[in-house]
């Protein structure tokens, strides 16, 4: 059976599958073109996005809209999510068991948007989607295909903010990921 949008939307709202949903002001389901063929997934909300209920709206969110611009797009020509639709407390990573709760709402927004890209933002959404071997700085970069999606694991926007050196990577992965979508169009 498909789910739809509003359906859930609404079962993410309602959800407490674990403990995150305790403390938090707002749930963070996502945002963006629900057909988009470009995907963002994220680790989890931080405190501004808890605040707004959106996903990539802090300082963080802010450097990947001027990312997402810089390869030609907008922020409502992609599809952007988090592992995790609760913040962790702190900002820190989501524990294994809270990122396995909110994988049926992950696996429900693919399904739902149907992306021919993903960019995977950080180690901790590189591992949730593709398993606990990825290491970021060995693996950003490196294209995965499963089942004619293509998938990046790139460095987290917050990452960028701590570390500048990381950025040029990151514009060479984002550069491989325009090029990618330019040539799926084509085929």
């Amino acid at each position: 059976m498909q789910v739809s949008w509003d359906s859930l939307h609404a079962e993410i709202l309602s959800c407490e599958k674990c403990e995150l949903c305790r403390q938090i002001r707002c749930k963070v389901p996502g945002q963006g073109d629900g057909n988009a063929d470009l995907m963002f997934i994220g680790e989890g909300p931080g405190a501004d996005e808890d605040l707004q209920g959106l996903a990539f709206v802090g300082r963080a969110g802010q450097l990947l809209t001027k990312m997402i611009a810089a390869i030609g797009y907008t922020r409502e020509q992609v599809y952007i999510c988090n592992v995790v639709k609760c913040r962790p407390p702190q900002n820190r990573a989501p524990l294994p068991e809270e990122a396995a709760a909110c994988m049926p709402y992950l696996r429900a927004q693919f399904a739902l948007v149907k992306p021919r890209v993903i960019v995977l933002l950080g180690a901790t959404a590189a591992r949730a989607v593709l398993g606990d071997q990825i290491r970021i700085t060995r693996d950003r970069g490196v294209w995965v295909e499963k089942k004619g999606v293509w998938f990046m694991p790139t460095y987290h926007p917050a990452a960028l903010l701590r570390d500048e050196s990381k950025k040029r990577d990151a514009w060479h992965d984002l550069q491989a990921v325009r090029d990618k979508l330019a040539s799926l169009r084509e085929a």
